[in-house]
């Protein structure tokens, strides 16, 4: 069943992030929200805006470094920026 508006906690489980994340982002306006107090309602459009854009917070995650004969390989590092 499709709601119309979901709760702080509902938003989180859809967005796959923490209900204070859902907070921060209706703070910073990143998610439309209409106030009850201290309780958000948030509109399934604008859920659906949200899950467009990337939610969670932090850098991306860094490739795997595989392993050669039981030593992991150096990872390549920028002109200049290596240790000599």
């Amino acid at each position: 069943m499709v709601k119309d508006t979901y709760t702080t906690d509902e938003a989180a489980d859809l967005l796959e992030v923490t209900p204070g994340r859902v907070r921060q982002m209706v703070r910073a306006g990143l998610l439309r929200a209409e106030s009850f107090g201290r309780a958000h309602v948030i509109p399934a459009s604008a859920l659906k805006d949200a899950a467009k854009r990337k939610t969670k917070p932090g850098p991306l995650p860094k490739p795997k470094v595989e392993a050669t004969n039981g030593q992991a390989t150096k990872r390549a590092t920028k002109k200049g920026k290596g240790k000599k």
